[in-house]
């Protein structure tokens, strides 16, 4: 039986990232290890939106929500796994330091939630699960939020008949 002693949830503070984040807590009480989590601060890009609207002062905004944010998905995590939780913010593409976080700590067992996008949402936006999956030095488990996925398909069929 494969034990995984350090196990790392990525989050994106999405409904299928607490998803990931309750799976990763669960595993890490199961098999008595560590969980880190970690949420990636994407620098912002300068553009033409710059002229609108700040992309540092939209930066800064989201940097202080993700800091308000990961104690508290932190808190959560140790209700399920015990107090071995630790919470780490890194700065730059997620999938990147995502992969470079296993690699550099050694991480038994990568956990991310999905999206599920797909089409053309998926060909513009990418994919940071599968770029993981493709680059990770460790076993990624990927978790689904079938719920809003299910949703998304009624109301996708519904759309057809109106």
């Amino acid at each position: 039986m494969i034990a995984w002693k350090k196990i790392c949830c990525a989050t994106d503070f999405s409904e299928p990232s607490r998803l990931a984040m309750e799976k990763a807590a669960d595993l890490a009480k199961q098999f008595e290890g560590e969980l880190t989590l970690i949420h990636v601060l994407t620098p912002p890009i300068p553009g033409a939106s710059d002229v609108l609207v700040s992309s540092r002062g939209v930066a800064e905004v989201e940097a202080q929500e993700a800091e308000d944010l990961l104690p508290l998905w932190r808190a959560e995590a140790e209700l399920r796994a015990g107090p071995q939780v630790k919470a780490v913010f890194l700065s730059g593409d997620p999938a990147a330091e995502i992969v470079a976080h296993a690699r550099d700590e050694g991480v038994d067992l990568l956990v991310i939630g999905t999206h599920g996008r797909s089409g053309i949402s998926r060909v513009v936006l990418g994919s940071v699960a599968e770029h993981v999956v493709r680059r990770s030095p460790c076993p990624v488990l990927v978790v689904h939020d079938h719920d809003v996925r299910a949703e998304e398909g009624v109301a996708e069929e519904a759309a057809h008949y109106m």
